[in-house]
């Protein structure tokens, strides 16, 4: 085997792993460059979410020590481990490890080179690290290309309700070093299936054979969720047009009772529930009828809607931040203003009088959006980023 094709030596430094799509992402592609053959392994907090599924993956993890003052033990662990190991990318994924995963490569004296991925659809915080971040790695992967717009040239919104989108400023230095690498699913997972599986998730859930289930997918935080208390309005709108239809809530976060209130003063009572924590979610994607994910805070990519598509169902989505990006992988359904509750009613309405697509329409949609983000796609093009930058000189586009 020659060197261009010798597997690489990865890891990759995760100081949280208690859930979420950063955590996510970490694991898939930690997944996908093992089963490339590669020698990647995923360090951090033992006994966590996260550190127990990708155990279970079969994808190599190291236990961290406790982090310790400005994570100090967790940087020398991790600088110990790159030297032991002859890590050639030591890759961050967090906000929180970017510091770390740069600080721990430099202690190690080995001088692997250094990947962080910005998962979040907004700059980093700090002024110091807008400033000096990146010239101290020597790759930055946006996750979309809105969030490499936001890292290159910054995205304001100053009138915009939700705090967080008004002033994204851009990062100062080599623009050069950032790369668009889009997340990908586990889309052998995530594929269209019926029968009797899927029918005893719907009467777990309360539904009939007639319901028309619509239902979005995601954790609901204080103090305004991801769009779940708009997506019952919209309910309240409609469901006297459609007694068919059904109103899902899939997730869990600390607005449960809020929700449950909405759902009650909207006159939603036995059309629109909260679900138990749903742990397949393939199944659970395959048992509704349309996703509907609308989003009003940031939104990096939107891999749930991909998750849809690659179960076949179509999406009624927010056109927000990179969501457009993930809905091209697929195009089933519509894009809606965000935090338009009467355009979002409005395609809800039309989406429910449509026909369900069939058997071969599924499937086709499951293809397109498998030819785009698999984990495959996602990992053979951190594999080549990777190589560039071993080889020393990375191109910026990849995405």
């Amino acid at each position: 085997m020659s060197d261009a094709a010798a597997p690489l030596r990865l890891l990759h430094l995760n100081s949280l792993l208690t859930g979420g799509g950063t955590d996510d992402q970490c694991a898939k592609l930690a997944l996908g460059l093992h089963r490339l053959g590669h020698h990647v392994a995923v360090a951090g907090p033992d006994g966590r979410e996260f550190s127990q599924i990708i155990r279970k993956l079969g994808v190599p993890f190291h236990a961290t020590p406790p982090e310790g003052p400005l994570k100090l033990k967790f940087i020398l662990g991790a600088a110990k481990l790159i030297r032991r190991e002859r890590v050639q990318i030591v890759h961050g994924h967090h906000g929180r490890d970017l510091w770390p995963t740069i600080i721990s490569a430099r202690l190690s004296g080995t001088r692997p080179k250094i990947v962080l991925t910005r998962h979040l659809a907004k700059s980093p915080s700090s002024w110091f690290s807008r400033r000096f971040l990146l010239g101290q790695c020597h790759a930055l992967i946006a996750v979309s290309e809105f969030v490499a717009k936001v890292l290159r040239e910054g995205v304001h919104e100053p009138d915009s309700p939700e705090p967080e989108r008004r002033a994204r400023p851009p990062l100062l230095g080599d623009h050069a070093r950032i790369h668009v690498i889009h997340g990908g699913i586990d889309t052998g997972r995530f594929r269209p299936f019926a029968g009797e599986e899927i029918e005893a998730q719907r009467r777990e859930w309360g539904l009939s054979p007639e319901d028309y289930a619509f239902a979005v997918v995601g954790g609901y935080p204080l103090p305004r969720g991801k769009g779940q208390r708009e997506f019952l309005r919209a309910a309240a709108r409609i469901h006297a047009q459609i007694p068919q239809a059904r109103f899902l809530i899939i997730g869990r976060g600390a607005m449960a009772d809020v929700l449950q209130s909405d759902i009650e003063r909207f006159g939603l009572t036995g059309q629109a529930w909260l679900t138990p924590y749903v742990n397949d979610m393939p199944r659970a994607m395959n048992a509704i009828d349309c996703l509907v994910h609308p989003q009003i805070g940031t939104e990096a990519l939107g891999l749930v809607v991909c998750e849809a598509f690659a179960c076949g169902k179509p999406v009624i989505a927010s056109a927000l931040d990179g969501i457009p990006e993930a809905f091209a992988a697929g195009g089933c359904g519509e894009l809606v203003p965000p935090e338009n509750v009467p355009a979002l009613a409005a395609a809800m309405l039309e989406r429910v009088r449509l026909p369900l697509p069939n058997g071969a329409e599924r499937m086709r949609l499951h293809r397109r959006v498998a030819e785009q983000v698999s984990l495959e796609k996602l990992a053979r093009r951190m594999e080549m980023l990777y190589r560039q930058m071993l080889e020393g000189k990375p191109k910026a586009a990849l995405g």
